[in-house]
């Protein structure tokens, strides 16, 4: 829980008021004698390094622009003298430049995962970006910012591409904020690890104007880097066989959602690994129900050599 922003002592208020002469006075002195730029203590501008970068999956680094020195924030007291910690908070003014290239023949959208680090390869902040509908041979250019830094951040000195997931635009999430024309917008979280057991929430929304009703299990085509499907893991209904510790096993049972109501459903697996080569599924192509349009989803599974992938069926979920 955050405190409430703390008050200067009121002393500093005291110490304040004599020396608003003095600062008045330093004020005209400073009009009288004009403004010089380009002298001692004038900032110099960012720096922009172009960088030689060969990318991963058709999306690049061109460029890395840094600030000349490291961020040093310092608060900004209110019209009360009152200091919040958002206060200490400021844009560290790094930013890079990159590029997207669809080499592929169908439209694509890119969610992309930038990180930034520090001189010994530290990561300092991981930002993810989304560009949509990039046409095949065709190229995307973008800036990606660090943002806002505490000012005990190590000063970045590089960035690369960490990851990179595609899927066909038609098949692409929607946009938060946006309602396909289907009316129904499907999303996965970023899900729960804990002593190797993996849950990760699938989110169904009825996001337009008429009644949308499913019953059952959500239906799942698991697919690989290549989006090719993945063999040799079963597609459990339910969690038991997994573990006991996501909840009982509930009877699937027919869910109505009006128009501004959710449902939520559930993948479960354990990331167990013995004899065997592991198996990681980064895209899921899910329909809500028989004959719904797909929608690929990208919560990299790590399924380990357990071979199994339990589902949880659609449940309403709580406002």
């Amino acid at each position: 829980m955050r405190r409430p922003p703390a008050s200067l002592r009121p002393a500093l208020v005291r110490t304040v008021v004599p020396l608003l002469p003095a600062l008045a006075a330093t004020t005209l002195l400073l009009t009288a004698c004009g403004t010089e730029t380009g002298g001692a203590g004038a900032a110099d501008p960012p720096s922009r390094t172009r960088v030689d970068d060969p990318g991963k999956d058709g999306v690049r680094i061109t460029s890395l622009t840094l600030p000349p020195t490291s961020p040093s924030p310092s608060p900004t007291p209110t019209d009360n003298y009152s200091v919040s910690a958002d206060s200490l908070f400021r844009d560290s003014g790094v930013s890079a430049r990159y590029e997207v290239t669809n080499k592929g023949s169908e439209t694509l959208t890119y969610t992309v995962i930038f990180t930034f680090m520090s001189a010994d390869g530290g990561a300092m902040a991981n930002q993810t970006v989304t560009v949509r509908a990039v046409g095949p041979g065709k190229t995307v250019r973008g800036t990606v910012r660090q943002g806002q830094v505490p000012p005990t951040t190590p000063r970045v000195t590089q960035a690369r591409v960490l990851e990179v997931t595609k899927v066909p635009t038609s098949e692409a999430p929607a946009e938060s904020g946006t309602c396909p024309a289907s009316g129904i917008r499907v999303s996965a979280d970023q899900g729960d690890a804990a002593m190797g057991l993996r849950v990760v929430g699938l989110h169904l929304d009825n996001c337009g104007t008429r009644d949308y009703t499913v019953e059952g299990y959500p239906l799942l085509q698991l697919l690989d880097d290549a989006r090719k499907p993945v063999t040799g893991v079963r597609i459990l209904d339910g969690s038991s066989e997994i573990t006991t510790g996501a909840g009982p096993d509930n009877p699937p049972r027919p869910v109505t959602l009006k128009p501004g109501e959710s449902a939520t459903a559930g993948l479960v697996w354990r990331n167990t690994t013995q004899f065997g080569t592991p198996v990681n599924v980064p895209y899921v192509r899910v329909r809500t129900k028989t004959g719904a349009a797909p929608v690929t989803v990208t919560p990299n599974l790590d399924l380990g050599t357990t071979g199994k992938l339990g589902v949880r069926p659609w449940v309403k979920a709580e406002r």
